[in-house]
């Protein structure tokens, strides 16, 4: 099947009249782009990030557009036609606001383009001596023996591409010795809860605050055979609900966090009670300005720091708790 994608150029200003008025024309199915809703995200999740990508900020910078798609048909070009006078009327209706110049772009897209294009992005991906990132839907030659991590990448943190996470495989394959019981806070895709339990740990428990994350690291979990008698997926936020620490006990082995400094620093209180004595925290996610805040607030925690890892801009911190 083909679409035309049709692409409605804007201002910030004007974007939720042009979506109201899309919407009045019956076009339930849209696609908005905006640096100042971009921004605002940003704003309001500020404690879940340090760094924003810079190619992704370039390309949301000054961009404020509304994409629809139209199934090609003997009218498409008559319906374009009319989205195009309805889109002067709008502007005419309401002469105070910028609407920018409402110039509407056509591109030609097949069904095939949108669900395997963005497949040629993700290849296996070896990381540290002995573990293999593999998305789902290949099957590669594996000479070396890797072990294999199978994911179907999404949405969620946690491809293995980011040096936060690969720093985190990393550590896992030095920390896991078989039998462990590991406790994954912020777990997204499960990838290292995967990776821990692919390793010989006998039990994960992947926890984070987005429901979505539950069922994606469960799904991952099962492409990997890993099931419910080994890998428990949970949404909860361990510093905000107080309940969480009980439902989620103690005595782990390994805690990891690949989050974010804002989020590991007071977080850090909290780490002793689910570790045991001698239990290792390993901590991701944390830029290298930052790496000075997150080592006090772990010795403020009664945790002392065993090694630090670095790659790139990022750094991983692995501590001990020996009470």
């Amino acid at each position: 099947m083909e679409w035309t994608e049709v692409t409605i150029k804007t201002t910030s200003a004007a974007i939720e009249l042009v979506a109201d008025r899309l919407t009045a024309l019956g076009y339930d199915s849209f696609i908005v782009d905006d640096e100042a809703e971009f921004q605002e995200f940003l704003e309001e999740n500020r404690r879940y990030w340090d760094y924003v990508d810079d190619e992704l900020a370039q390309k949301m910078h000054g961009l404020s557009q509304i994409r629809l798609y139209l199934e090609q048909a003997a009218d498409t070009a008559e319906r374009v036609s009319f989205l195009t006078e309805q889109l002067a009327a709008l502007k005419a209706q309401f002469p105070q606001v910028d609407f920018g110049s409402l110039m509407v772009v056509l591109q030609d897209v097949r069904d095939e383009d949108w669900e395997n294009s963005w497949k040629q992005y993700y290849q296996p991906l070896p990381i540290g001596k002995s573990l293999l990132v593999v998305p789902q839907w290949l099957h590669p030659e594996n000479p070396e023996g890797r072990t294999e991590i199978r994911l179907d990448p999404g949405m969620i943190f946690g491809t293995g591409a980011h040096a936060s996470t690969q720093m985190c495989m990393r550590a896992l394959e030095h920390c896991i010795a078989g039998g462990e019981r590991v406790l994954d806070l912020g777990s997204g895709s499960g990838i290292l809860s995967i990776t821990a339990l692919k390793l010989g740990a006998a039990s994960a428990v992947g926890v984070d605050i987005d429901p979505k994350a539950e069922d994606i690291a469960r799904e991952n979990a099962a492409m990997n055979g890993l099931y419910a008698d080994r890998f428990t997926a949970v949404t909860g936020d361990v510093i905000a609900d107080a309940q969480m620490p009980e439902k989620l006990g103690g005595g782990y082995d390994v805690v990891l966090a690949n989050i974010v400094a804002d989020v590991i620093i007071p977080l850090a209180p909290h780490v002793p009670q689910f570790l045991k004595p001698g239990g290792i925290f390993i901590c991701s996610g944390i830029l290298d300005v930052r790496l000075h805040e997150v080592h006090a607030a772990l010795k403020r925690a009664g945790l002392h720091i065993l090694s630090t890892d670095a790659q790139e801009d990022w750094r991983r911190v692995a501590a001990i708790w020996d009470c």
